[in-house]
């Protein structure tokens, strides 16, 4: 006989999200589970409970997050753990980190409020235990949909029953279009806690894009951890073109973004349909990682600086001014000196407009981590300098290529007169902004202008504006 439940113990909740925008999409969705079940949602000076949204990528970002859930715990509050670094370690994060009153899964997300209400009323939570995704969402796509209705999928619960909420007034809204990936990269272990690649349904999508664009979101920016296999566990490899102009014929939208696209699986269609489609932004953010073509393969992943300059070339011959970005690793087990000078070669070719350098370190259960050829710390770390010159001195070539270049701006904040925003190329918190002069008298956040560019600071730009020319 099971015993009923006490009754709700509701109060304030702040939640903090670390991490990638897969995460923010995740945490407006907690929000709005909250929200709708009694809890009232606040900043953490006068939360019961905060609720920290971890990040589990990479050593700094775990680090990060053990931080804010420390600083969160200081002056008595209740805090709770959820997230990449939650699912992963669970029990393990539990026993290190005893300031954390719960550790959550992915599983207790659509029971937040009652798990939240046990921790006010001080009852205690068995830590989520961690298991390996992929076992639990199969890599087959057809068995895939039926496996998914048994399995927590953050993102997947889009409808009346589960409200989003946002947690700011941006006129930036991001929009997941599906959970996990199916590539086996060597050096990466999200597959193995974010489970395999689950396309959300294209009605969901575009509800919830509608929804965004009531609240006054103007650019919808598309996340996943592979946006180039959306569709792919629906049986239609061409979902996304079809469903990139229905999102920008919505009323309200003006901009469509599409992030994370692996360059193996950029087909022409596609790659027409981002560089060519009204209200789509030409934005092309490729996951390039390095250029050697061995190295390459020891990643499991293929391409080379010719192949990846052609798909380039075939970009900007669409879009002549379309935005490019990378992230590259530097100090993967065994890379030569010859393979880090082809990375180099190919950076100074490609004219990105931003470029993320990471130096490599092991990750947990990843093959890579078992690699052979493990470069010393210290030769990591000046390889990291020496690419990062490079590269800093690239991306400002790049936004200088740029000047006299009129570019339309999404105005994003004004702050002691002062107005600054994203062009079309610049994607948020990654690739820059841009700082607005001239009359800005009558202009405000969340609209667009267009603006000459007369001058840069790296790849961040100083714009004039177009008089007349907000909307």
């Amino acid at each position: 006989m099971s015993l009923p439940r006490p009754a709700a113990q509701t109060g304030n909740v702040a939640i903090v999200t670390l991490g990638c925008a897969r995460n923010e999409v995740d945490s407006e969705e907690l929000a709005g589970t909250l929200a709708a079940r009694g809890w009232r949602l606040t900043d953490s000076d006068d939360a019961d409970v905060v609720v920290v949204n971890t990040c589990g990528f990479i050593d700094s970002a775990k680090k990060d997050s053990i931080d804010t859930v420390l600083a969160a715990a200081e002056g008595g509050r209740k805090v709770v753990a959820v997230g990449c670094l939650a699912e992963r370690y669970g029990d393990q994060l539990a026993d290190a980190l005893v300031e954390a009153d719960a550790i959550l899964g992915f599983d207790s997300y659509a029971s937040i409020d009652a798990r939240l209400d046990d921790v006010l009323a001080g009852r205690p939570i068995a830590p989520h235990m961690p298991s390996d995704r992929r076992t639990l969402l199969p890599i087959s796509p057809t068995q895939r949909p039926s496996a998914v209705a048994e399995v927590a999928v953050p993102g997947h619960r889009w409808g009346p029953t589960a409200p989003r909420a946002r947690l700011t007034d941006s006129p930036v809204g991001y929009l997941k279009l599906a959970s996990g990936c199916d590539r086996r990269c060597t050096f990466c272990a999200i597959p193995s806690f974010r489970g395999a690649f689950v396309s959300r349904a294209p009605a969901e999508i575009l509800a919830e894009a509608r929804w965004l664009a009531e609240q006054g979101v103007r650019e919808l920016v598309l996340v996943s951890e592979n946006s180039t296999s959306y569709g792919k566990d629906l049986g239609d490899l061409r979902a996304l073109e079809a469903l990139l102009p229905e999102l920008a014929a919505v009323e309200g939208i003006e901009w469509v973004r599409v992030s994370y696209l692996q360059p193996a699986e950029l087909r022409p269609s596609l790659l027409q349909a981002i560089a060519s489609t009204p209200g789509v932004l030409p934005y092309f953010d490729l996951s390039f990682q390095h250029a050697a073509p061995q190295l390459l393969r020891r990643m499991k992943r293929f391409g080379s600086t010719e192949s990846f300059l052609a798909l380039l070339d075939q970009a900007r011959a669409l879009a002549p001014a379309a935005g490019a970005r990378s992230n590259v690793i530097i100090g993967f087990p065994g890379e030569t000196e010859a393979e880090l000078a082809e990375l180099e070669r190919f950076l100074t070719l490609a004219r990105l407009d931003v470029v993320g350098v990471f130096g490599y370190s092991d990750e947990d259960g990843t093959e890579a981590e078992q690699f052979d050829g493990k470069l010393d710390p210290e030769v990591i770390a000046a390889r990291v300098e020496r690419v990062s010159t490079l590269v800093n001195e690239l991306i400002d070539q790049r936004a200088e290529d740029r000047l006299g270049e009129t570019v339309e701006v999404l105005i994003e904040a004004a702050e002691d007169g002062e107005l600054t925003g994203r062009a079309a190329h610049q994607a948020p918190e990654t690739d820059g902004g841009v700082r607005l002069t001239g009359a800005l008298a009558e202009l405000r956040p969340g609209l667009l202008v267009r603006a000459v560019v007369i001058g840069n600071d790296g790849a961040d730009l100083i714009a004039d504006v177009v008089a007349g020319s907000a909307r």
